[in-house]
């Protein structure tokens, strides 16, 4: 039986090391790290997200902002305040909730967003930094991956690892992570030619294409880490993009939805928002 990979420990151990973090920050400081969040339009599920973020900010002694706005809000109404979020000498970080309303060009909006304030790592100043290997702020997802996979001792270095995703969120830059830390790395997608014959190759196989029971046991190779990213409702419930039932007889070791890599990025989060509070007050991070 597969080794289960549980998020919720591991991300309790992170935020516990965050508030540790935050409390020296604030006696050296005088102030807490402060994190914004722009919310615009009725999303249920953003909603619950950027609560869920707050939450937690609130449990690491975070200080966090809130800004709701109606759906039909203007490029130019969101890009100004996320102008006036930079200049905030309070503010450490900028988060945009994600997806936003047609009318607005999120790709602008994030490129608005200050590069040192960017704690969800989407700037392309800090993906050419991760790009370069010399990041400042990874992406919170594929943080907590790889702390994940570190903390249960998967090898990594020397490591054949197939990533099933090519999103700018997930794919790429978890892609570039393991590179980084010596994977030998094959990206590929869901039109991919013989998707299976890929996947099989992994010794470490991320699945993170938004296809809920895309991998099949026998798309897993035996013995392989799989590392579950996919949040799919289906018939009201929350399913990834790997069919557990099949693929936790094969694995070594597999990640759960819910429970698995969900509360790692909510973690990595609060670690990048603790990062840019004491990158901007001068300290190493």
């Amino acid at each position: 039986m597969a080794k289960i990979l549980e998020g919720q420990a591991l991300a309790k151990q992170v935020r516990a090391e965050v508030a540790a973090g935050v409390a020296q920050f604030v006696s050296r400081h005088g102030f807490p790290p402060g994190l914004a969040f722009i919310l615009v339009g009725d999303d249920p599920s953003s909603h619950i997200y950027v609560r869920t973020k707050e939450k937690v900010c609130g449990e690491v002694g975070i200080r966090s902002e809130q800004y709701l706005l109606p759906a039909e809000t203007s490029q130019a109404e969101v890009s100004a305040l996320v102008g006036r979020l930079n200049r905030d000498p309070r503010v450490h970080g900028v988060l945009i909730q994600l997806p936003l309303p047609a009318q607005l060009n999120s790709t602008e909006l994030l490129e608005a967003v200050s590069p040192e304030k960017d704690v969800d790592g989407f700037h392309p100043t800090n993906v050419g930094r991760l790009v370069e290997g010399r990041p400042r702020f990874e992406p919170c997802t594929p943080l907590g991956i790889i702390r994940m996979l570190e903390h249960y001792g998967v090898t990594i270095q020397g490591s054949h690892a197939v990533v099933v995703g090519r999103s700018n969120i997930v794919g790429k830059p978890v892609a570039l992570m393991l590179l980084h830390r010596h994977a030998t790395v094959t990206i590929c997608h869901t039109r991919t030619r013989d998707l299976p014959d890929v996947t099989r190759r992994g010794d470490i196989l991320v699945a993170a294409a938004g296809r809920p029971g895309l991998v099949k046991g026998e798309m897993i190779r035996e013995g392989a880490v799989v590392i579950d990213v996919g949040v799919n409702r289906v018939d009201g419930k929350l399913v990834g993009d790997v069919e557990f039932a099949s693929a936790e007889p094969r694995a070594a070791a597999i990640s759960p939805v819910p429970g698995g890599v969900g509360p790692m990025t909510v973690a990595m989060l609060m670690a990048n928002t603790l990062r840019a509070a004491r990158l901007q007050a001068g300290e190493a991070a």
